[in-house]
């Protein structure tokens, strides 16, 4: 750095990351919120995130997930950056920047570290109108659904929500809990074929009075996107 710089000459707006953690829980879309313990917003719930630590981050994607981590115990199976919503407005005590991720988790995953908690849960999607949330953290979250039912319509990432091992009919369910809308079977079955995302486990389970073949992510496997949305049913 120069030695003519001084940085303090500059006044810095707050800069904090926030998360926006989703899951399927009882074949609903949830969304994961804090209770603030801390002023401002005290006792009001809101997203898992916090100040980035320059002396723990490297970036802010460690930023988020240590952040996650602390409330779940676990890292997201998938974590992607949404955008970064500022202004004087925002936050009583300035000038504030969030940068905003939203990541999918599997609720088998975190569940025990949830329930032994009163100040972490997950909130039903529909209830967060009039839920108490700090901050711009419902406008931040409509954001964050409205990506996460885009990219449903043409990507597999909505199996980021279930458990390892899962079913057709389980995948489908996420899907349509995401976007609150029907699709069609057959038009998932081909897609499942055509990403090669997947593996056939030579194990079923019962689902609906037949038996229902189980799937498998494969290690280290690539997200793969279509050019058409899937067909609704």
């Amino acid at each position: 750095m120069s030695p003519d710089y001084d940085l303090t000459q500059y006044q810095n707006p707050l800069f904090t990351v926030d998360s926006v953690l989703f899951t399927i829980l009882q074949d609903s879309l949830k969304v994961l919120l804090v209770k603030r313990a801390n002023a401002p917003f005290k006792g009001r719930w809101g997203l898992p995130g916090g100040f980035v630590d320059v002396e723990l981050d490297d970036n802010t994607d460690m930023s988020a997930l240590r952040k996650i981590k602390e409330k779940t115990s676990v890292a997201p199976q998938y974590l992607e950056q949404l955008q970064a919503f500022s202004g004087i407005n925002r936050d009583p005590r300035g000038f504030s920047v969030t940068l905003v991720y939203y990541a999918l988790i599997s609720p088998q995953q975190v569940a025990t570290q949830i329930d032994s908690v009163d100040d972490v849960r997950w909130v039903d999607l529909s209830e967060i109108p009039d839920l108490a949330v700090a901050f711009d953290h419902k406008h931040i979250i409509e954001k964050a659904k409205a990506r996460l039912q885009q990219k449903a319509l043409y990507s597999m990432i909505p199996v980021y929500c279930l458990p390892d091992q899962f079913t057709i009919g389980q995948l489908k369910t996420a899907i349509e809990a995401i976007i609150s809308k029907p699709i069609q079977r057959k038009s998932l079955v081909r897609r499942i074929e055509a990403s090669n995302m997947f593996e056939a486990l030579d194990e079923k389970v019962k689902s609906g009075g037949r038996l229902a073949q189980l799937y498998k992510l494969k290690p280290d496997v690539d997200i793969v996107h279509f050019e058409r949305n899937l067909s609704l049913g």
